[in-house]
């Protein structure tokens, strides 16, 4: 994929990570914070999502009615970004402090999916990464006509992506997880 756009400037390119790193950290990925904008005013918001790699897409879903939905019809200019931090990184000087992390982030198009068939898809891609271990029509009632009427379903058509990491040795001196910390 052709990640060269004006959006994407790499700073430290030994940190980035090629297309396949992206597509299995989209899948891992616990969850992402997508941006949209209505006018000069940005909007952020954590949103459960699945990436098809078919489709090239990211699929979340949510209200019929609110600013999302406000936003995505007036602008689909739309940046997602995906990210971990691994352990922080103590040093003798505190301007050289670090922490280990990986992230990705995409720019595209967003949309409201509105075939009723690619909503069901989008729902059912959603169901499968979080809850792997439960079957559709075993476990659960698949998505209805029913809950499309009450649910919308989201669509980026990603244009462009970067993926960065930085990970240090496991023996560094005295790194630490923030959660082992902080309680």
């Amino acid at each position: 994929m052709d990640t060269s756009n004006d959006y994407i400037i790499m700073r430290r390119k030994e940190r980035g990570k090629d297309d396949e790193w992206i597509k299995a950290f989209l899948a891992r990925a616990g969850f992402g914070v997508m941006a949209t904008a209505l006018g000069d005013q940005p909007f952020l918001v954590t949103r459960n999502f699945a990436y098809d790699e078919g489709r090239h897409a990211i699929y979340m879903h949510g209200a019929k009615k609110g600013r999302t939905i406000e936003n995505v019809q007036a602008n689909p200019r739309v940046c997602f970004s995906v990210s971990e931090m691994g352990r922080l990184l103590p040093d003798t000087r505190a301007m050289e402090f670090g922490v280990e992390f990986a992230g990705v982030v995409a720019f595209g198009n967003i949309s409201i999916v509105t075939d009723p068939q690619e909503a069901r898809h989008g729902l059912q891609l959603l169901c499968d990464k979080y809850f792997p271990h439960m079957k559709p029509n075993m476990d659960y009632e698949p998505a209805s006509d029913a809950d499309l009427k009450i649910t919308a379903v989201f669509r980026i058509d990603i244009e462009s992506w970067s993926g960065k990491e930085k990970k240090v040795a496991d023996d560094f001196p005295s790194a630490f997880y923030f959660t082992d910390i902080v309680e």
